[in-house]
């Protein structure tokens, strides 16, 4: 059996999906208007249309210009950080701009009052590079499966499966671990799972691919098992 390749390409999903599967594990998100702005991570979706909802604060000063004004201008900006606990967290930025409106048919309540984006330009900005996104590719480009749970499903291999990260690193060529003091995961996504190579000076992330892209979170246990298996026949890479 052939060995999984490896890369050190953040990822092999095009801007449009990246920036759609960051939406979706987002725990920073700021809502920005003409002088306002709001936090509104855990509060928002994607609509199938590809348009942002979100649940703002009740009796709050964005509330009140939207309730006033109805339409107005609008920022949102995420940012895709690492879950786990790895010198530089910030793994990409995403900016969308457009006209935010109330949600035709509700009005504000106890909870809040529901906001819509109507997308006009957005930007993915990974490792220094900004690319543009177009709205249409937005709307029709579907997130990482395994977005949802990547945090969970990172921390736990992190936290209670060392031996389990030791192992993958056997996949890792030995000319990649010289020098390396600490490895951790740092990405899982349907292509595979990366590792953050930690030197003294500097990272560098190491992707170890799957046979093939996930279509649903089911099948991750057994893309692990494949990956764990061709480490077996693999020599010990020590980590200094």
């Amino acid at each position: 059996m052939s060995k999984p390749s490896t890369s050190t390409a953040d990822s092999t999903d095009d801007a449009a999906a990246r920036l759609r599967s960051m939406l979706v594990a987002a725990d920073s998100l700021t809502l920005r208007i003409p002088g306002i702005e709001a936090y509104v991570a855990g509060r928002h979706a994607v609509s199938s249309d590809g348009r942002l909802r979100m649940e703002l604060p009740a009796r709050s000063h964005l509330t009140d210009h939207l309730t006033q004004h109805r339409e107005t201008v609008a920022m949102v900006e995420v940012t895709d950080l690492a879950p786990t606990p790895v010198r530089n967290r910030v793994r990409g930025r995403g900016t969308l701009t457009g006209w935010l409106a109330i949600e035709p048919a509700t009005t504000e309540s106890d909870q809040g009052l529901v906001a819509v984006l109507d997308l006009a330009t957005a930007e993915l900005t990974v490792d220094g590079r900004t690319t543009g996104v177009d709205p249409d590719a937005f709307a029709a480009a579907r997130p990482d499966p395994l977005a949802a749970a990547e945090a969970d499903l990172l921390c736990h291999l992190d936290h209670h499966h060392p031996q389990t990260v030791e192992r993958l690193c056997r996949l890792v060529p030995a000319r990649q671990l010289q020098g390396v003091r600490q490895v951790r995961p740092v990405r899982l996504d349907r292509h595979g799972v990366v590792l953050r190579l930690e030197l003294a000076r500097g990272d560098r992330d190491v992707r170890l691919s799957f046979g093939a892209p996930l279509r649903h979170p089911d099948q991750l246990g057994a893309e692990i098992k494949a990956l764990l298996h061709q480490a077996h026949g693999c020599r010990t890479r020590r980590v200094h």
